[in-house]
């Protein structure tokens, strides 16, 4: 199982877990897991035609996926998928 970290803001809707265990071979598949599991991050991850919302960032082991194959970047059982939305903030 790849593991997904789940950032403070979104543990809400993730059931207040730091980390999901999902099944997949790539990114997407890894997402549609955890969202199979906790639909209330289905806004947050995803705009509604399906492709990653462009203020929640994605990393597989530290890479960012959007310079890797996205969606179709793989994972393998000991990878580590965090997602970190982007904050805005500052003066």
């Amino acid at each position: 199982m790849t593991a997904v970290r789940i950032p403070p803001v979104l543990r809400a809707q993730a059931g207040n877990q730091k980390r999901v265990e999902v099944a997949g071979a790539t990114v997407g598949q890894a997402l549609d897991a955890l969202l199979e599991q906790h639909p209330g991050l289905r806004e947050q991850v995803f705009t509604g035609d399906g492709s990653l919302n462009r203020f929640v960032n994605v990393y597989v082991n530290g890479r960012d996926v959007r310079y890797e194959q996205g969606l179709e970047t793989p994972v393998e059982e000991a990878d580590e998928v965090i997602l970190l939305p982007a904050m805005a903030g500052g003066r």
